[in-house]
C-alpha cells in the first residue's frame, strides 16, 4: 500500500514538529491547536495517521488550511514506522516530537530553539513537564518530579541508567543526529528510551529549559501502558544492553562489578547484566547478611573509605537511591567513575 499525502508545505521551516496519531479524536485537536498557538512560528507540523477507525483524520484534515500543516498517512501499524516516516518527510534543522494526547505550552519552541541556537553543543533540549488529567498514580507523580529535578546536562548523563530522564513527546533535537545515529529503532523494547540510550551512547549533550513546555497526559490506553514493548522486563532489557556497554567503556575493573541491592528484583536484573559479559563478584546490603550462593554478601558500612571496586546500584526504592548515593559520596567515590545508579 503505497503512502499517502496531503497538503504538502513547499516552506523549508527552522523546525519540524512530529506528531503521529491512532484513534485520538478525544485529545488530537487540543494537542494540534497548542502546536498552532506557539509563539514561535517557523515550524511545519507533519500529523501522522496510524490507521485511525475513528474520527481523528477528519480532525486532522480541518487544520490543513495552515500551510504549515500536512497530513501523512503510514499504512504499516506502529508508533516507530509513524515517527520515522514523519522525521524522513521533513526538513527543519531542528526536529520535535509532539503526542496527540498532550499539549505543549505557547512558549516551548520559542525557549527550545532559542536554547539550540545559543548553545551549540547541546544536541537535544526537553523541558519541565507537568502532569495532565485525574487521578494520577502516585509512582507517576514521583516520577515526574524525579524527571524536573534532572535538568542540566551531567544530571542526565548521570541518571541515564535510573529511569528515562526526559519526557519523549517533549524533546527537541538536531536534525544531524538522525543522520549520524539514525532514527527509532523497531523492537521489543521501548523505542523512545532506545533512541535516548544510543545518543547518550554517542556522547550527545542533552539539556532542559527550567520552564514548564509540556502537559503530559497518562491515559489508561497510552502506548507506554499497553504494548508490550513498555513492560518492565522490556525496559530492563534495552537497559542493560547499554548499561554493559557503558560499563566496558567506564569501568576500570571490568568486566568485574559489585551489584547495591541482594533482594529478587536486584538479582533479577543483574542476571541480566552477567548474561552481557559483566562479572558480578558480590552484592551489597543496609543489613547483616551471610553469603548467598556463591556470591558474598557486604554490608554496605564495610565498604572501604577509598574506591577498591565498582558498583552499580540497583536499588529502587524512592529516597534510598539519594542515601546511597550520598553514602558513597561522603567516602570519597566518584558517581560515574566509582558507582552508577541505575534503578
Amino acid at each position: 500500500m503505497s503512502r499517502k499525502h496531503e497538503a504538502v508545505n513547499p516552506r523549508r521551516p527552522l523546525v519540524s514538529v512530529i506528531l503521529p496519531f491512532y484513534n485520538a479524536e478525544n485529545t488530537l485537536q487540543r494537542a494540534i491547536q497548542s502546536i498552532l498557538d506557539q509563539i514561535y512560528s517557523d515550524f511545519e507540523l507533519i500529523l501522522i495517521d496510524n490507521n485511525s477507525t475513528d474520527r481523528s483524520n477528519e480532525i486532522a484534515k480541518e487544520v490543513l488550511v495552515d500551510p504549515r500543516v500536512q497530513l501523512i498517512h503510514e499504512p504499516e501499524q506502529g508508533v516507530v514506522q509513524a515517527a520515522n516516516l514523519g522525521i524522513k518527510e521533513s526538513s527543519g534543522k531542528y526536529i520535535a516530537r509532539m503526542d496527540a494526547d498532550d499539549w505543549s505550552y505557547p512558549s516551548r519552541f520559542e525557549r527550545q530553539v532559542a536554547l539550540l541556537e545559543a548553545e551549540p553543543e547541546v544536541g537535544l533540549v526537553s523541558g519541565l513537564v507537568r502532569y495532565h488529567g485525574e487521578h494520577p498514580k502516585d509512582g507517576f507523580l514521583k516520577y515526574l518530579d524525579w524527571v524536573n529535578e534532572v535538568t542540566e546536562s551531567q544530571e542526565i548523563y548521570l541518571n541515564q541508567f535510573v529511569e528515562y530522564p526526559i519526557v519523549n513527546p517533549s524533546i527537541m533535537f538536531r536534525r544531524e543526529l538522525i543522520d549520524k545515529y539514525g532514527a527509532y529503532h523497531e523492537g521489543d523494547f521501548p523505542e523512545d528510551y532506545e533512541f535516548f540510550l544510543r545518543l547518550q551512547q554517542g556522547g550527545v549533550e542533552m539539556k532542559k529549559v527550567k520552564a514548564d513546555i509540556l502537559k503530559w497526559s497518562d491515559l489508561p490506553n497510552r502506548l507506554t501502558r499497553t504494548h508490550p514493548s513498555y513492560t518492565d522486563d522490556a525496559f530492563e532489557r534495552i537497559k542493560s544492553k547499554y548499561l554493559a556497554d557503558w560499563l566496558q567503556a567506564y569501568n576500570p575493573n571490568f568486566p568485574t562489578i559489585w551489584i547495591w541491592g541482594a533482594g529478587k528484583i536486584a538479582r533479577k536484573k543483574s542476571k541480566m547484566l552477567s548474561e552481557r559479559g559483566v562479572r558480578i563478584e558480590g552484592f551489597i546490603e543496609v543489613t547483616k547478611k551471610n553469603q548467598s550462593g556463591d556470591l558474598p554478601v557486604l554490608h554496605f558500612e564495610e565498604l572501604p573509605e577509598k574506591p577498591d571496586r565498582f558498583i552499580v546500584s540497583y536499588v529502587a526504592k524512592w529516597g534510598a537511591r539519594a542515601e546511597i548515593k550520598q553514602f558513597l559520596l561522603g567516602r570519597g567515590w566518584k558517581e560515574g567513575v566509582d558507582f552508577i545508579l541505575a534503578a
